[in-house]
């Protein structure tokens, strides 16, 4: 009855669906995001590890590149027995708070829904591009209890919201234009590791223009200094946003360096 009560209000506060890669429209883009929802791909009982991911796409914290960051990572994700769990989370608007309360709701319903759809409540990653991992890794650094990942899965993300290292359209969107000093420390997420942060793989491209690969770099340099298992792929180009795009010219090498790492533990 408990884990009834706790789905049921976990439903009203976000949408959820549960169904295959092929049901969904071909959508590349999602805005006005008014209430936030929950795409849930499953793998087939054979396969099944038990372990799941909840995606975060990125866009600035201005919509969502909902397809090649979010919805297409599901067959990648259900061959290997893994449960994907694609988050249209909502955007700041002038209040942080909104996509950081999706984010933390979507991981504990997921470990709520742990025996309905045969995860394991300790085996929830997060994972999130650009923008979605700016998002992701301030549930891996600031979240605490049944909100907090056991790992996280990063590419190209923003994770300090100081200068010179920001995406200002993303620093802006998430504090508003004139935020304290104070107030950009504490989403640099690099500034935030601790022993308790979760494992990460991070992936980036050292021609990324739109976030620079340094972001990338002092977040892994802080995990390593902390004791946190991490691992870091600088892919030669690809610039920015590549997600799971064909034409990203390293797609299949960082699809095996993302399995190697997800069989490491």
């Amino acid at each position: 009855m408990k884990l009834k009560k706790t789905l049921l209000t976990l439903l009203i506060a976000t949408a959820c669906t549960i169904g295959t890669a092929a049901q969904w429209t071909p959508t590349s883009r999602v805005f006005d995001i008014a209430k936030p929802e929950m795409k849930v791909f499953l793998p087939t009982k054979e396969l099944a590890t038990g372990r799941a991911v909840v995606a975060c796409p990125g866009g600035s914290y201005l919509g969502h590149a909902i397809a090649h960051e979010g919805w297409d990572w599901a067959p990648f994700f259900n061959r290997q027995g893994i449960a994907l769990i694609v988050l249209k989370y909502r955007v700041p608007a002038g209040n942080r708070n909104l996509p950081i309360s999706d984010a933390e709701t979507a991981i504990k319903m997921v470990r709520d829904s742990a025996s309905v759809w045969g995860i394991n409540p300790e085996d929830v990653g997060i994972m999130g591009s650009s923008a979605g991992g700016h998002l992701a890794s301030t549930i891996a650094t600031h979240s605490t209890g049944k909100a907090l990942p056991n790992f996280q899965i990063l590419f190209y993300p923003v994770i300090s919201m100081e200068q010179p290292l920001t995406h200002q359209m993303t620093h802006d969107n998430f504090l508003g234009p004139n935020p304290s000093k104070e107030l950009e420390a504490k989403y640099s997420n690099h500034k935030q590791v601790t022993k308790n942060t979760p494992r990460a793989f991070i992936a980036t491209s050292d021609d990324d223009e739109g976030v620079p690969s340094a972001n990338s770099a002092e977040y892994y340099l802080a995990l390593n200094k902390a004791g946190v298992p991490a691992t870091l792929h600088v892919y030669p180009s690809g610039r920015h946003g590549w997600g799971i795009l064909e034409s990203f010219v390293y797609k299949n090498e960082m699809l095996s360096d993302l399995s190697s790492w997800l069989r490491s533990f």
